[in-house]
C-alpha cells in the first residue's frame, strides 16, 4: 500500500529497541506535519507508533524512547509538537496539553450557481491519484487559523482506511474529502491550490443536505457556522513555542489524523 502511495514518508524518525531475535520490542515514531497557525507556517512534529512488548513493560523503555524522540525535534529547531492519544495523562507530564475540538455546524449557503465540473476519484486509477498527489504537494492550507500544511501520506492512508470517504475532484484545481448518509454532510477537508466556498463545494456535488458539519476550521469556506464539541476517541495534545498561540474553536481535519 505504501508503495502505491509512494512510499513510506521520508521524514520519519522511529526510535525502537530491539531483542536478541530482532524483534522490536518498543517503539516511538516522529515525523514532520507542517502547520498554519494563525496565518504563519510553523515548523511541527506529529509523534505516533508509541507501543512496547508486554513482556517488556515497565523497564523505562517508553519513556526513553520518547525523551530521544522529543530531544531530536528539538535539535531541529520544531516549534510544535502534537499527538493523539486516549490516555492524555500520560503525556501531561511531558509538558502537553489537551486542544479541545469542536465541528462546525454550518447553515445552508445560499445555491450558487457553478461551472465546476465534479468526477469522482478512485486511489485505485493512476490518473487519480496522480492529481490527488499534485493538489495535496501543491495545496493551500485549508484554514489560515489552524491547518495542516502538508502531510499527504496521512491523508492518503486515511481516505485508504475509511471506504465511507468520497474523493471528489472539482475540476483540476481541489479534491473535496466528504461523507454523506443521506442527511448529513461532513465535509472533512478540500486539497487545492485555492479554496472554494461551501457554496461552490455543495453545488458543485449537487446536495441539499439536512445539516453539514464541518471538520476543519471554516475560515475560509466564506459560510456562517454554530459551534458542537467534538466527541471522539482520542485527544489532541499540543506543547511547545508555538503551543501558546492556538486558540480554539478549531478541529484537525479528519484527514491529517495519524
Amino acid at each position: 500500500m505504501q508503495d502505491q502511495f509512494g512510499g513510506p514518508d521520508p521524514s520519519s524518525m522511529p526510535f525502537g529497541y530491539f531483542d536478541a531475535d530482532g524483534r522490536c520490542v518498543a517503539n516511538f515514531s516522529a515525523f514532520s506535519m507542517p502547520m498554519m497557525i494563525n496565518g504563519r507556517a510553523i515548523k511541527a512534529a506529529g509523534y505516533q507508533s508509541g507501543a512496547v512488548r508486554p513482556e517488556w513493560r515497565e523497564r523505562g523503555l517508553y519513556r526513553n524512547l520518547m525523551q530521544r524522540a522529543f530531544d531530536r525535534t528539538s535539535a531541529e529547531g520544531y516549534e510544535l509538537d502534537l499527538l493523539l492519544t486516549d490516555k492524555p495523562a500520560l503525556y501531561e507530564r511531558y509538558g502537553f496539553r489537551t486542544l479541545p475540538q469542536h465541528v462546525f455546524i454550518a447553515q445552508a449557503p445560499k445555491p450558487q450557481k457553478s461551472d465546476w465540473t465534479a468526477r469522482q476519484l478512485s486511489l485505485e486509477a493512476p490518473d487519480d491519484l496522480r492529481l490527488i498527489k499534485t493538489l495535496l504537494q501543491g495545496r493551500q492550507p485549508v484554514s489560515a487559523r489552524f491547518a495542516v500544511i502538508r502531510q499527504m501520506e496521512m491523508f492518503l492512508l486515511n481516505a485508504c482506511f475509511n471506504p465511507a470517504i468520497r474523493l471528489t475532484a472539482i475540476g483540476d484545481e481541489a479534491v473535496i474529502a466528504w461523507t454523506f448518509d443521506g442527511a448529513t454532510f461532513w465535509l472533512l477537508d478540500v486539497a487545492g491550490t485555492a479554496i472554494p466556498s461551501l457554496s461552490i463545494i455543495l453545488s458543485a456535488l449537487d446536495l441539499q443536505p439536512d445539516r453539514i458539519e464541518i471538520c476543519f476550521c471554516p475560515d475560509r469556506l466564506d459560510c456562517e457556522v454554530s459551534l458542537e464539541p467534538y466527541e471522539g476517541y482520542t485527544m489532541l495534545m499540543v506543547r511547545g513555542k508555538a503551543a501558546d498561540d492556538i486558540a480554539g474553536p478549531l478541529m484537525l481535519s479528519p484527514m491529517a489524523e495519524f
